[in-house]
Formats: structure tokens, sequence, C-alpha cells
């Protein structure tokens, strides 16, 4: 006899006819088995992917370069607004006129004063002109005088010779009369020894005493003409002197007057280059009542409106941005994550009004996001614990087509919102899960060893060789950090 199981009892009886209905097909769980299956095998090589740890912070974009930044156009003095010569929004070019301003200080009101100031500058360079040919014209009477007394003082020196010479002759003339009066004595006393002894007659006798008589006058005038020859001589000598006297003197008195006439030339220059200091001020005055862009840009908004409106020097008129290419991001990271980003980190961006799809761990995946690389990190936080990073657009991979470019600066304006994922290393999936679990910092690899990294895992291609070349980095960290 047969024996029938309860369960084919309950599936063949009729009262059980809805359990048949609801009962999971054969097929149906050995599909759903393959399934779990799969997810769970899916799920645990997951794990063994490679996760590309980042650093997040937020920012905004700037312009990189200090002299494309925005800038603010200031009054230079203070004035009365007369006239706005843009609009908000308006593109300018350099040197294009922004405002004009009407002058307050009363020192520069009068409209003449720069024509009367050129009169005073041509005033005093004629003056100038006048004084220096009075110069010139000391300097040649300076060198006729030089001349002249070049010839006076050896005329004087001559007259002194001929008045030694007239002296000496005087000498001699009183030696002769003395030899000619001795000779007469000596013949009157011999003319009288023959008178006596009757020899010679009376009249010879009167003859030699008129003889003797007249060598003593001739003596006493040799004499006379003598002293006068000394006189003579001494005045020579005098006048010589005189001569040098005048003649120097009048020379110093002509370079004492072109001394004072080179002095008041000295002068009158000073005056010029002090009126000159003047108009040069006045005519600067006067173009800075006319406020001009300082470089080619974009009005971005006029801070000072209407006419009439009073400004003080240093007042902020307007906002210029320049027309500029140069963009960068400008992101802000915590001091936890500082030490952990250097300077040629790529960095991916996601900017505000971009649509994007991110992912944070696979970043070659995402879409929508823009290639950076970290340029400068500030050496001091922001006071608040934060780090500023600045990111540049990433020109290698640019050029070799690896990213996509920047948007244009016609879309992607100053002051926009962006946040930043600054890439580290790569570590397996399980380890990521693993070390957020457990609070752990990023690792990051030194520049040889993620070149020795790369090349391992190139020739290994496992997961196995990702997480013993991860562990090794971590060991090496954790020495770095903890000497």
């Amino acid at each position: 006899m047969k024996t029938v199981e309860p369960s084919e009892k309950i599936q063949s009886s009729p009262r059980f006819r809805s359990l048949q209905m609801v009962r999971t097909p054969v097929l149906f769980t050995l599909m759903i088995t393959c399934v779990i299956l799969i997810m769970v095998a899916a799920t645990v090589a997951a794990l063994f992917l490679p996760w590309r740890q980042s650093v997040t912070g937020t920012g905004r974009i700037i312009v990189f370069s200090p002299m494309d930044r925005p800038q603010t156009i200031e009054a230079q003095i203070p004035g009365r607004i007369v006239n706005w010569f843009v609009r908000d929004g308006q593109d300018v070019e350099k040197g294009e006129k922004i405002v004009g301003l009407a002058e307050l200080d009363s020192r520069f009101l009068d409209t003449r004063q720069l024509k009367t100031l050129l009169a005073q500058k041509a005033a005093l360079e004629a003056k100038r002109d006048a004084l220096k040919a009075r110069a010139e014209a000391l300097s040649e009477q300076i060198a006729n005088s030089a001349g002249v007394r070049k010839a006076a003082v050896p005329a004087t020196i001559e007259r002194v010779k001929q008045a030694k010479d007239r002296v000496y002759q005087a000498e001699q003339s009183v030696e002769a009369a003395k030899l000619s009066l001795k000779t007469a004595q000596w013949q009157t006393e011999r003319v009288e020894m023959l008178y006596g002894d009757g020899l010679r007659s009376k009249r010879d006798k009167e003859l030699a005493e008129l003889e003797t008589v007249r060598s003593r006058t001739e003596l006493e005038k040799a004499l006379a003409a003598l002293d006068v020859a000394k006189e003579d001589s001494a005045i020579s000598m005098l006048e010589n002197k005189r001569t040098d006297a005048d003649t120097g003197g009048n020379i110093n008195a002509i370079k004492a007057s072109r001394a004072d006439a080179n002095q008041l030339v000295a002068s009158t220059e000073a005056d010029i280059f002090k009126l000159q200091i003047d108009i040069d001020n006045f005519s600067k005055r006067v173009d800075q009542r006319t406020v001009d862009a300082p470089c080619s840009g974009r009005i971005v908004r006029l801070l000072r409106v209407g006419a009439g409106a009073m400004v003080n020097a240093g007042d902020v008129l307007a906002v210029i941005a320049p027309h500029t290419q140069d963009r960068a991001a400008e992101i802000n990271i915590r001091d936890w994550d500082a030490p952990l980003v250097s300077v040629g980190r790529p960095v991916r961006l996601q900017i505000a009004g971009w649509p994007a799809l991110q992912f944070i761990g696979w970043p070659r995946i995402a879409i929508g996001t823009f290639a950076g690389v970290v340029s400068v990190i500030d050496a001091t936080d922001d006071g608040k614990n934060r780090y500023r990073v600045i990111v540049e657009p990433d020109k290698s991979a640019l050029a070799s087509k690896q990213a996509d470019p920047w948007p244009s600066t016609t879309f992607l304006r100053p002051g926009a919102q962006v946040t930043g994922w600054i890439l580290l290393s790569d570590v397996p999936l399980w380890y990521e899960l693993w070390r957020q679990l457990n609070g752990w910092q990023p690792t990051i690899q030194a520049p040889d060893q993620a070149n020795q990294t790369g090349q391992t895992s190139q020739a290994n291609q496992t997961s196995t060789g990702q997480s013993s070349q991860f562990f090794t980095s971590t060991k090496d960290n954790a020495k770095q950090r903890n000497p």
C-alpha cells in the first residue's frame, strides 16, 4: 500500500487551493538566490576597489593676479560732483572719463591762476637771462682788466728800471764832478804856487780859481740831479705798487660783481623751480578734477550719485572690474586637513550654477567638475583655524585634453561659490570605510613612495597589492607624525 506524505495531502486537498496559489516557484527561488549571491560578491569585490581620498573646502572664485582684481575708483581731491560720464555695467577703456569734480579749495578757484603763474615764470626767466648776460659781460670785463694789468704792471716795472738807470747815471755824474773838482783844486794850488814865484800871471790864478768854483758848482748840480733821480726811482716803485694794487682791486671788484650776478641767477633759478612746482601741481590738480578709469574693464557700481554730492579725497566713487581671463578659486580648509595639502596637489572644483555629479572617491567619472591644481597655501590661518588655498586651472590637464576648460569670464564671475576636493592618495574602499568608522586622518604618500606605489599597482593590478602598499604608507606616515 502506497504511503502519502501530509504535505502532499494538503496540496492535493481542494480545501488548500489558496495555499497552492501563493507558493513560491522553484525557479524564482533560484533566481533570488543567484541575485543575492551576486550582490554579496559584488559588495565584497567593491571593498577592494581603489578609493581616492580627498580634503573638502568651500570658497569662491577670485582673480589671481592682483592687478586684474576688482578695484575701487577714488577721488584724489575734495570736490563736488558735477557730472557722471558712465553708467552701471558700462565697459570703459583705460583713461576714459568716469566723473567730473568741481574745486572746493579757495587756493585753486581762480581760473586765470595758471596763466598768472606762467607769466610770472616768463618774467623770472627774462630776469635770469639778463643776469646771465650781466655775468658774461663782467667776465669779459675781468678778462680785459686782466689784459690791462698785464700791460700796466710791466710798464711800471720798466719805469722803475729806467729810474734806477738815471740814479746810476747821476751817481756817475757826481763822481765825475768830484774828480773835476779835485783836478781844479790841484790846478789852482799849482797856479798859486807859480804865481807866488812870479811864474804865472794873476789872470791865470783867477782863471784857476774860476775853474774850481765851476767844478764845485757842477758837483753840487750832479748831487742835486742824483737826489732827483733817487726820488724818481722811489716814485716809480710806488707807482708800480699802485698800478698793481689798482688793477688787482679793479679785477677783484668786477669778480665780486660777477659773483653777485651769479648769486642772483641762482636765486632766480630757484624761484623758477619753485614756481614750476606750483605750475605742475596746479596742472596736476586740474587733471585730478576729472577722475579717469585706471584700467580697461566694466563699471560694477557707482557709489556716489547725483550732481552736487560732496566728496573728500580718498572717497570711493565707483568699483571697476578689469577685463581679464585670469581666474582662480579660493577655498578654505580646516586646520585638521592643512598638513595633508601641498602645492601641486590636483583639485576637482564644483562651481555654483553648473550642474555636476560628483563621485568623491572616483573623480575620473565625475561630471560637471573642473580640474585645478593647488598654487598657494597660506602660512597662517585666518583667525578661525582655517587656511586659505588658492587653486588655479590645471594647465597640463587642459593641454592634454584630459579635463574640460573652465567657463569663460563672461559666465564665471569673481565671487561665485565653489566647492573643492583636494585629491590625496588612493586606498582600498574597505580601508576608507574602516578609517571613517575610526575617525582617522586621510593618508598621504611622499612623492617617491607615490611613484613606486603607482609602478607596483600598474604591474600587479590586484587589490591585494594595493592594500599592502597602503599599509606601508600608513606606517610611514605614522612614524613621521610621531617620531
